[in-house]
């Protein structure tokens, strides 16, 4: 509005910036009020409710803002002590038979004491009394070791898909020509005698997006998800851990189609030859013979097995024969297409002003979607310190943007440099050759 002071519009800058502050909506709203626009600090102080319901500050402020008279305190007591406490007369103390007027009530009886309320004191206590004693779920299950099969939480089908990935067509090509498009074609499927199952390994750089494309993968199939981690499994009681295996590709059969995703392979699945402890050595027999499906009698149909990890060498070998995680991705750091998506993504709810894409894209090579994030947050931090300092607010621009990009390094330098040496030197099999081709491009051999 043309006739706002500039401190108001500083503020309503500032909250549209960050609707979920309620302090500073509040803020915003006393002012409103202290200015004599009482409409709008209604409606500011209705949307502070909207985020914190039961808000006291934010119901005073409304009530003034409407002219209404404060909320009179209620006494703790006023239950035990209002006129519907009364006790009724007993056959001690009968009702009197004389003219009483309107709001005479009859004394109770020497020596007797009110009747108690019970139920308003359940109700006073009932949600600060808790049990007196806490039981094991588990003991009472009667498996004092691990939980069943159900405890296990698998996500329903998402409604993330491939389309929802920017950029990075290479990888969505190969995902649909290797894994997804046998799984969409059930005659073609039957005709070459391919199984309704599979194993895909996504090995990269952290930060780049391995987590999402295995939801868009489950959410291309309409399976359900199950995440499973190196903390999901060990557990310190002898043969718990393995029995946890067991019980989330259990859960995952029943559920099929269902997407096992395990995320960093190589702590859950750690080389045998290098690991000493001998629970972690049964984890991975365990996980083999469930990948393979021997433990049921039904097989692996309808279970879809997705691992990631950073550093595919410290896999054990046997888990990337064929029939197990036969089928390797490497998922490299968003090119420009997807660079653009996550910056646009990162900035979409933050006060900015004629920032231009362009050039933050230019300036980001190699970055991974973690870093992106990161240099959004630096560049917030920017605006915002300056704006605590000048008293107003000020939009965050392109200059803040490169300034932070200028600032952060790429995180996928160094896992290139390690990544170098096994591409040159450790590419059994031609496991590498992808990675071996992404370094030659980039000429970094």
């Amino acid at each position: 509005m043309a006739d706002e002071s500039p401190l108001i519009r500083s503020l309503r800058a500032a909250v549209a910036a960050a609707p979920g502050d309620v302090p500073l909506r509040l803020h915003f709203a006393e002012l409103l009020l202290s200015e004599g626009r009482n409409d709008e600090a209604v409606a500011e102080a209705a949307v502070a409710l909207q985020h914190a319901p039961g808000d006291a500050d934010a119901r005073a402020l409304m009530m003034r803002a409407m002219g209404m008279p404060p909320a009179p305190a209620t006494a703790p007591t006023e239950r035990a002590t209002g006129p519907t406490a009364t006790p009724a007369p007993t056959e001690s103390a009968p009702e009197p038979t004389g003219p009483t007027g309107p709001t005479e009530r009859p004394e109770p009886a020497v020596g007797k004491a009110p009747a108690f309320d019970w139920d308003a004191a359940e109700q006073q206590v009932q949600d600060v009394v808790g049990p007196r004693f806490l039981e094991d779920p588990q003991a009472a299950e009667g498996d004092g070791a691990a939980g069943d099969a159900d405890a296990w939480d698998v996500d329903a089908p998402g409604a993330v898909r491939l389309a929802d990935v920017g950029g990075m067509d290479e990888v969505k090509e190969r995902l649909e020509a290797a894994f997804l498009a046998p799984m969409r074609n059930p005659e073609l499927r039957r005709l070459y005698g391919k199984s309704l199952r599979g194993g895909l390994l996504l090995y990269g750089p952290p930060g780049c997006g391995k987590t999402f494309i295995a939801r868009a993968v489950a959410g291309e199939l309409g399976a359900n998800f199950l995440t499973v981690s190196l903390s999901d499994v060990l557990d310190m009681w002898i043969g718990a851990s393995e029995k946890n295996i067991h019980d989330i590709f259990e859960t995952a059969r029943r559920q099929a189609p269902c997407v096992v995703f395990l995320d960093e392979l190589d702590a859950l699945g750690a080389k045998r030859s290098r690991t000493h402890h001998s629970g972690l050595r049964n984890v991975v027999n365990q996980l083999l013979t469930e990948l393979d499906g021997i433990a049921s009698g039904a097989g692996n149909e309808g279970v879809f097995v997705l691992a990631a990890t950073n550093v595919p060498w410290d896999v054990d070998i046997a888990l990337r024969r064929p029939g197990r995680l036969d089928r390797t991705l490497l998922v490299l750091p968003p090119d420009a297409t997807a660079r653009e998506a996550i910056l646009r993504y990162h900035l979409r709810e933050r006060p900015i002003e004629a920032v231009d894409l362009g050039k933050l894209v230019k300036v980001t090579e190699d970055f991974s979607g973690a870093d992106l994030a990161h240099v959004c947050e630096s560049a917030a931090e920017a605006a915002l310190l300056d704006s605590a300092r000048s008293g107003s607010v000020r939009l965050i621009t392109t200059k803040d943007l490169l300034g932070a990009a200028k600032q952060i390094k790429p995180s996928t330098e160094p896992w290139f440099a390690a990544a170098r040496n096994v591409a040159m030197f450790a590419n059994e099999g031609g496991l590498y050759d992808d990675l071996l081709a992404h370094l030659k491009r980039k000429r970094k051999l």
